[in-house]
């Protein structure tokens, strides 16, 4: 079986501290907001945090 084709995003592997991982799921299954989603909107707010810091 041939991998889904992606146009618009990159594939990256990662961990996630053993508490964060139920939390994180609810809240992906509460909002019903893929958990994809969600980590761009977290990555987002930490590079405008930090460019912050920096400008």
């Amino acid at each position: 079986m041939a991998d889904a084709q992606l146009v618009n995003r990159k594939k990256f592997i990662s961990s996630l501290d053993n508490a964060l991982v139920e939390p994180f799921n609810d809240l992906s299954k509460k909002t019903r907001v893929p958990k994809s989603r969600l980590l761009d909107e977290a990555i987002e707010d930490l590079l405008k945090k930090y460019a912050k810091k920096d400008g």
